[in-house]
């Protein structure tokens, strides 16, 4: 049943502003915005009524059946998004980093009251990818999750490889398009992928893991000794997230930079795209690809979750439900690729074995065999050291 739905939305800003823009797009869906919630008083295209300045007014009307939340701080967020959960309304959420540190408490609390709470604007941008995983990869023959989440940074390694510029420059273009913010450490370090990756391993496989146990390094410490590296090579660098199921009933997961080839599909996945290979035990590899970066895109993917909300859709969270639950291990070897300067960093590396190194007076790397469980215990001294880490081409089957 298409039921009417009154909208009230939180948020305003890039993605609040193309989500109202495509609903004026929309005229089969039975949908209006009765009341916006922004933080300050200023002057905007929509009339002044349109506007509140506290979320409990949109939670407390009776008239508003559905809550979307779309902005930026996480724990304010939470309160809104959990609050309307509570008060038997329906929401849409886009807050990746909010959804993926609290994804167990949101799974209950929809259960508790019957409701339902959507977020497929959270993983992909315009990529269907948790509606897909939920109903088409509803089995247990799917073996790995593995692609380029986040648009922000995508966009600026396609500018240093595709158009010669340099890190700074690409930086400085992605946050004029609006593609990154003016502090670009949530998508340049790999924290916006983590949120995305932990999302989808809840839907992939049924596992709701902490954010805080997860290995994730992103791109703001390449040089250009990694960037002339990878292309003296044939590779391009991408910031890649993963999600794989191993023997014995256990999944592993990882955001890191990757030195990819040219056979591999996300190779081309340029600009502000996403693009996500799932792969199975008897379908072997599909790729999916799309905008994951920008207003409309991201306001398409939550016009979708409004949509589904008038059919009555909810998420089964189906692996975690009716499957056999597979456990998180922070196990396994990977390849790297270790650009350092500093012998004391490098004594922070367990190698367990090494295939090609090379020194100079300026830079020095080595590639070679190193366990997760290693790299993890150093992950938050990472960012401070003076490297850049890569996966390489031979643990990249995508």
């Amino acid at each position: 049943m298409n039921k009417e739905l009154k909208i009230g939305l939180a948020g305003f800003g890039v993605v609040g502003q193309g989500l109202y823009d495509v609903l004026q797009k929309s005229p089969a869906l039975n949908a209006q915005v009765l009341k916006i919630c922004v933080k300050n008083k200023k002057e905007r295209s929509l009339p002044e009524d349109m506007f509140c300045y506290s979320p409990k007014e949109l939670i407390e009307n009776e008239e508003i059946n559905l809550i979307v939340e779309l902005i930026s701080d996480a724990d304010e967020a939470y309160t809104i998004v959990t609050e309307a959960l509570k008060s038997g309304k329906n929401v849409v959420s886009a807050n990746k980093k909010m959804i993926a540190e609290n994804l167990a408490e949101l799974i209950e609390l929809q259960k508790e009251h019957d409701v339902s709470l959507l977020y497929e604007a959270s993983a992909c941008g315009s990529i269907p990818v948790i509606r897909n995983l939920e109903e088409y990869y509803d089995n247990d023959l799917l073996l790995s999750v593995t692609g380029i989440l986040n648009g922000s940074s995508n966009y600026i390694l396609s500018k240093i490889f595709d158009h010669n510029k340099g890190y700074d420059e690409a930086l400085k273009e992605a946050q004029d398009l609006g593609f990154a913010e003016a502090n670009p450490s949530f998508d340049v370090d790999g924290f916006d992928s983590l949120f995305k990756l932990v999302i989808l391993t809840a839907h992939s496989f049924g596992t709701v893991v902490s954010p805080e146990d997860v290995l994730h390094y992103g791109i703001s410490n390449i040089s250009d000794f990694d960037i002339r590296y990878a292309k003296e090579k044939g590779y391009k660098l991408k910031l890649v997230g993963q999600v794989e199921k191993l023997e014995e009933d256990k999944i592993s997961l990882f955001v890191l930079p990757r030195l990819v080839m040219k056979d591999k599909y996300i190779y081309n996945v340029e600009d502000e795209f996403n693009g996500v290979v799932i792969q199975g035990l008897a379908y072997d590899k599909q790729f999916m690809f799309g905008k994951g970066a920008g207003g409309h895109p991201t306001g398409s993917a939550v016009l979708s979750d409004i949509t589904a909300i008038a059919h009555d859709y909810k998420y089964e969270y189906k692996k975690k439900n009716y499957y056999q639950k597979l456990s998180y291990e922070q196990t396994g070897e990977i390849e790297i690729y270790l650009r350092y300067k500093n012998d004391a960093d490098l004594t922070q590396f367990k190698f367990k074995s090494i295939s090609e190194e090379y020194s100079s007076v300026d830079c020095n790397y080595k590639i070679g065999l190193i366990k997760i469980k290693d790299l993890l215990a150093i992950k938050d001294q990472l960012r401070a050291m003076d490297i850049f880490i890569a996966v390489t081409r031979k643990t990249l089957n995508y």
